[in-house]
């Protein structure tokens, strides 16, 4: 039975995540926090490494599994003003991205001390195929998740601190659902060869296996779940 950290995990993805994990050890995060999840918004970087030692405490001292989960969506059309584009931009890197780095950091250097661990890092499609002229920013922290799983697999392996990635395409959420209709419902669905969007179930079940079964020499993969919409 392993500890384990989940970011996000209040709805969508990251509620099936923590239902998926049941069995082990675990403590999530949300904004508002209640239940099982502490109260951390990502948006204000004390706020991250508070969670971390919250969770710590939570769980007697020892992490083995951190899932960074949680993210906004949220659109920066370029016609905007120049301050509020970048104000976007800069949230969205800071929730997307750099909470999750920063996290990142805080585990590594745990498990060093605890003999190693695992990190799985929820992407995006984004990350490969880029996503809509409102949503550069997301595209960039999805593929900046990518670009720091990577790093983290080949740099600590040594040391058992194993890292691994999942790029969902659309997932049935309610953020997901709110953008396929605003991009065209059926159209949208004809981009996915298998017909339909995948659930949020079909991505919590990537997860579980990364964090707790994949072997060791899949250190560094990256796990599309988008049903064929983008293959690499």
């Amino acid at each position: 039975m392993a500890n384990i950290l989940i970011t996000g995990s209040s709805r969508g993805i990251g509620a099936a995540i923590f239902s998926a994990l049941k069995g082990h050890t675990l403590v999530g995060q949300s904004t508002q926090g209640g239940g099982d999840a502490v109260a951390a918004d990502f948006s204000h970087p004390d706020q991250v490494n508070a969670l971390w030692w919250e969770a710590i405490g939570r769980l007697g001292g020892r992490i083995d599994v951190l899932i960074n989960n949680a993210g906004i969506f949220e659109a920066t059309p370029i016609e905007q003003g120049d301050e509020d584009w970048l104000a976007g931009w800069e949230r969205t890197m800071q929730v997307n991205l750099t909470a999750s780095a920063a996290l990142c950091r805080l585990a590594v250097l745990h498990f060093r001390e605890t003999g190693g661990g695992r990190i799985v890092n929820v992407s995006s499609r984004a990350a490969y195929r880029g996503d809509s002229p409102r949503h550069w920013h997301y595209a960039a922290s999805k593929a900046g998740m990518i670009g720091i799983t990577k790093t983290i697999a080949r740099g600590y392996a040594a040391e058992n601190i194993l890292a691994f990635a999942v790029c969902p395409g659309f997932t049935m959420t309610g953020m997901a659902e709110d953008y396929v209709a605003s991009r065209g419902g059926d159209k949208l669905l004809a981009d996915i060869p298998l017909g339909r969007v995948a659930s949020a179930e079909e991505v919590a079940e990537t997860v579980r296996w990364l964090a707790v079964d994949a072997p060791a020499s899949a250190t560094g993969a990256v796990i599309d779940v988008n049903g064929a919409s983008y293959v690499r």
